[in-house]
């Protein structure tokens, strides 16, 4: 028997083993519900693959069993909450942890203390989730880790989100609400390495994968390479409005250093704002935001990315009983350009000055909502690239919901962001029980 089909049988007869309930089980539940605390998680298990041969990547591109722990308690004047993803991955097997890419065997999503010191203010502390913006699936302001690697594998949707380790400050004065968050030591994006996926190398000029792994040299001091973020938000007669700032550094290493071979993530600030608010029964959300290449600004270095302008204008509608659509149009405008072409080498594929992006996102709800046909798709117009990600699930009880999907990257050339993806495609299944 094939090594994947065996895991996988393995894995289905404890999903199944798990399924059962017995008395010893409720007696453990009423332990813990005399605690005060909650607990819950799930057990996934995916497997996915290649659609075609990629000669730097494994054929399988998705088989593991995850197992997701839960516990929380909300005090009088504590809220706590632990969670942790128990992982067994064949794809790249077994490996010590590291919390800050999220291999190996554990993967520790959040864990953070909140407490309240004053009627005004909310502080949280720890290792958490954070979000910001309004794009969906598109991301300016949102300066916080992102997970491409799980995104374009066929993990679930929410593994997109990388955790962050901040002090995460919360102030409401009358008029608006003011959230700082600073995080002590950079979090970068799980970025895509190679490991898994294959993805254009500029040093090689063609398309790389396990034959060169990018090797990086990140900020890792405490206390000095730190980042910071602010949100100002309010609602105002039926918008709701924010202003974001970010001091840190670009979250993937977009840089290169030439005498140590290494990718680099040089420094960043960003700008922006972001409006929302209910036009004709949908939603319109409008976002931009401004990006400071502090390493660069002049924009005469070919090896770090220069200062960019980007905005996006999304809408999103009920277009009959349980379907909805929504459309996003995002640019980038970069900055400098005419000083980016001189400094390029001649070898070298030029960006265009303007980059444009749009989404299609379409969601469906059949059989009493538990079946949903989701659909979500990427087109560039003027790099003539693009992705389509379609996810089906149905929830066969309160307990158990099957899985399937694909990532489909399509472009005419090799360098642009979605084309150099097309030898990832790949489609999954999946199956998870939640208890």
């Amino acid at each position: 028997m094939n090594k994947n089909v065996k895991i996988f049988v393995a894995l289905f007869i404890g999903f199944v083993i798990a399924g059962s309930a017995t008395a010893q089980d409720e007696k453990i539940i009423s332990a813990w519900e005399k605690l005060d605390i909650d607990f819950y998680g799930f057990l996934d298990a995916r497997g996915g693959m290649r659609l075609q041969n990629d000669p730097n990547e494994d054929q399988t591109s998705l088989a593991e069993a995850r197992l997701q722990l839960n516990l929380n308690r909300i005090g009088n004047f504590f809220t706590w909450e632990i969670k942790a993803d128990f992982l067994y991955d064949e794809v790249m097997g077994i490996s010590s942890p590291d919390l800050e890419t999220g291999e190996g065997f554990i993967d520790l999503r959040t864990a953070y203390i909140m407490f309240s010191p004053l009627s005004m203010v909310d502080v949280k502390l720890g290792r958490q989730i954070l979000t910001w913006g309004t794009g969906d699936l598109v991301f300016i302001n949102d300066m916080f880790p992102k997970d491409w690697q799980s995104f374009f594998n066929g993990r679930d949707v929410e593994y997109l989100k990388a955790p962050s380790d901040v002090l995460f400050l919360s102030i409401y004065p009358a008029w608006f609400a003011i959230n700082i968050v600073y995080t002590p030591r950079f979090d970068a994006d799980r970025y895509i390495s190679g490991e898994r996926l294959s993805y254009w190398n500029p040093m090689l000029g063609e398309i790389a994968g396990q034959n060169a792994i990018v090797e990086v040299d990140k900020p890792s001091d405490w206390f000095k390479d730190d980042e910071t973020a602010v949100r100002l938000s309010r609602s105002l007669g039926g918008l709701e409005i924010a202003l974001y700032g970010y001091y840190g550094y670009w979250k993937n290493p977009y840089g290169f250093d030439m005498q140590s071979a290494k990718s680099t993530f040089p420094k960043l600030s960003v700008y922006g704002g972001s409006v929302r608010t209910t036009v004709a029964g949908g939603i319109l959300n409008v976002e931009g935001g401004y990006y400071d290449s502090r390493d660069d600004s002049s924009g005469t270095d070919p090896l770090i990315p220069n200062s960019e302008m980007r905005g996006l204008i999304g809408y999103e509608h009920n277009l009959g009983r349980n379907f909805t659509a929504g459309i996003q149009y995002y640019l980038e405008v970069l900055q400098d350009y005419d000083s980016y072409i001189a400094s390029l080498p001649d070898t070298s594929h030029a960006r265009d000055e303007y980059r444009h992006l749009t989404t299609l996102r379409l969601t469906k709800l059949l059989l009493n909502q538990k079946l949903v046909l989701s659909m979500f798709f990427y087109y560039s117009p003027s790099d003539a690239d693009g992705y389509v990600r379609p996810v089906v699930t149905y929830k066969l009880t309160d307990k158990w919901m099957l899985t399937t999907g694909a990532n489909v990257f399509f472009g005419k050339e090799d360098y642009t962001f979605f084309g150099q993806f097309k030898d990832d495609t790949n489609m999954y299944v999946g199956a998870r029980y939640n208890f």
